[in-house]
């Protein structure tokens, strides 16, 4: 038996306020299991993805989460919301990115250039959202990701990684024109705020 105090595990920068990852903590060697605290405005994930092999379900513990998802065409994106005590379950191959959308101030949707500091389109009364994400088989597989670019349009493939500027900073990139699309780093309370 492996037992974890979730709130003694690091905070991994993210694009969520919160992300303990619990997997290597309790020893799992076929799942993947995160905790996840999300502000007004956060993302579960840093850009739209898919896992080539690995099924995820996030179960909400609190708060309202709202994930987008390919529409059944194929060529827009459609909405599910999830709420406290709910969940939902992604195949391998299915797009999808979930955010906490709570406090929004209009009906538009984000775009991936909005993060939850300085856009009109969020309040700061919006509550956290908190939830367990688990991932089976451990491994992803391949995981194309996109991100909408202010350059390239929306669907822009990205790569995610550590920029030479500020290792400590995780960054997403457009892999077709290079522009930066996202950038978040470790705040000085504790959690993770994006910058870009």
């Amino acid at each position: 038996m492996e037992h974890v105090a979730i709130g003694e595990v690091d905070n991994s920068v993210q694009p969520a306020a919160v992300m303990r990852q619990l997997t290597e903590s309790l020893g799992c060697s076929d799942v993947a299991i995160n905790y996840y605290e999300l502000a007004p405005g956060d993302s579960f994930a840093f850009a739209y993805h898919e896992h080539e092999v690995q099924e995820e379900i996030f179960v909400v513990l609190e708060g309202t989460a709202t994930w987008e998802l390919a529409d059944e065409d194929g060529d827009g994106r459609q909405t599910v919301e999830v709420g406290p005590g709910e969940a939902v379950r992604f195949p391998p191959g299915e797009r999808q990115r979930g955010w906490n959308w709570s406090g929004r101030t209009n009906d538009t949707e984000p775009d991936d250039s909005e993060g939850r500091d300085g856009d009109d389109t969020r309040s700061s009364d919006g509550q956290r959202v908190r939830a367990l994400a688990v991932g089976a088989p451990l491994a992803y597989g391949d995981q194309p990701k996109s991100a909408d670019c202010p350059e390239c349009g929306p669907d822009a493939p990205v790569t995610v990684g550590r920029p030479d500027d500020d290792p400590a900073a995780v960054v997403t990139t457009c892999d077709d024109c290079g522009t930066e699309v996202g950038r978040w780093v470790r705040g000085e309370n504790g959690e993770n705020e994006r910058i870009v």
